[in-house]
């Protein structure tokens, strides 16, 4: 019957609560966490984990990590507090990456960090990030001191990502990723490198 709710019943309840409970603990524990580690901390049987976790990750509440040995949360949890404000990325940064989109022939994403999850805050329209796989990276980036750093999306694809730390406090507050085909990005140029770190520079002034 059309419109037709159907009712809870049996284990249903629980496995709701214990899937919540799994989301819960990846946010906690941050990008990275395993199933081992997930298991223990929530007293879940290692068996019950894994089925949580496997359809969590089809639904895209969260991704695995490059290595598949962690998880990430996924893009449909930071979809569930709504549409970031507009006001947290500046028309400026926008601009920034507009002029690099202009001097390279690569997609540009910006993402941003906030409380423990990855937003892409100006994806690039003409070169969409695969799902999952960037959000990870990125994630893994947040506490890595390394100016620049390449990895791999899958055999045919490469990212150059540029931590930005605020100018007024330090802390790390978004990122640049460049992406394209893995050939091209091999053995980035110094020049791709330089007009990465200078738009980094630029979006440091603009990022709380």
């Amino acid at each position: 019957m059309s419109g037709e709710t159907l009712p809870l019943s049996g284990r249903q309840p629980r496995a709701v609560r214990n899937a919540l409970s799994v989301l819960q603990q990846v946010a906690r524990a941050g990008p990275g966490v395993t199933a081992k580690e997930i298991s223990a901390a929530l007293r879940l049987a290692p068996a019950t984990t894994y089925r949580l976790l496997n359809v969590l990750v089809e639904e895209e509440y969260l991704v695995r990590m490059p290595d598949l040995r962690g998880f990430a949360l996924g893009r449909r949890v930071s979809s569930l507090a709504g549409p970031r404000p507009a006001h947290e990325v500046p028309a400026a940064a926008h601009a920034v990456i507009a002029r690099l989109r202009d001097q390279v022939r690569f997609g540009v994403h910006l993402a941003g960090f906030t409380e423990g999850l990855v937003h892409l805050t100006d994806p690039d329209p003409d070169h969409p990030p695969a799902d999952g796989g960037l959000l990870a990276e990125l994630a893994r980036i947040r506490d890595d001191g390394l100016a620049v750093r390449r990895f791999a999306l899958g055999p045919h694809h490469a990212c150059l990502v540029q931590p930005v730390r605020s100018a007024a406090n330090g802390r790390l507050a978004a990122a640049l990723a460049v992406c394209g085909a893995a050939g091209r990005l091999e053995a980035p140029d110094d020049r791709l490198v330089h007009q990465l770190k200078l738009s980094a520079e630029e979006l440091a002034l603009l990022v709380v």
